[in-house]
């Protein structure tokens, strides 16, 4: 396993739309755990292959409670079947968008069907948090952005933001 760099705005990679897998195998397998370690090493929720410049349709979530035991779920090729007419807000961030919380509204509950990393297929039901990061990823998988919700004005100047402490590393944030 080995942890993968992710890529930030305004990488073009992110808008690029990622393709379906054929067969799940040892290539795959090993993404996902590199996935797993990425994500769990930048203190994320959710990443998508997209984000570390990989246009496959793999993602990986662990929404529980940092006090509780992992539970990683891994998805391939998902596509959300259902979504409620229900709708929930969430603050979101993003890897790929250091730095930044929107406030997004999402069907609240959706029904997805993904193949699991045995190349099973499978249905899932979720709501709440797990329902936002599954859609939140999903749209990586699609080249979609939460940045996009934005005003072309307001995408700009945290795209600006992002470029400039990009290019002055010694920079400090307090």
């Amino acid at each position: 396993m080995s942890i993968k760099d992710i890529i930030t705005v305004p990488d073009e990679t992110l808008k690029k739309i990622s393709s379906p897998i054929e067969k799940v195998g040892q290539n795959e397998k090993k993404l996902i755990k590199d996935l797993f370690e990425t994500m769990y090493h930048s203190n994320g929720i959710g990443l998508a292959a997209v984000q570390v410049g990989i246009l496959k349709r793999i993602l990986v979530l662990d929404v529980s409670n940092k006090k509780d035991q992992k539970k990683p779920i891994s998805f391939i090729n998902p596509i959300i079947k259902r979504v409620s007419n229900e709708t929930s807000i969430y603050e979101e961030g993003c890897l790929s968008i250091p730095d930044t919380f929107i406030e997004i509204e999402r069907p609240k509950i959706c029904e997805v069907e993904y193949i699991d990393i045995d190349g099973k297929k499978r249905n899932l039901k979720c709501d709440g948090l797990l329902s936002t990061c599954l859609q939140h990823e999903i749209n990586h998988l699609d080249g979609k952005l939460i940045i996009d919700n934005l005003s072309k004005l307001k995408r700009d100047l945290i795209i600006k933001k992002i470029s400039k402490n990009k290019k002055d590393p010694d920079r400090i944030i307090v």
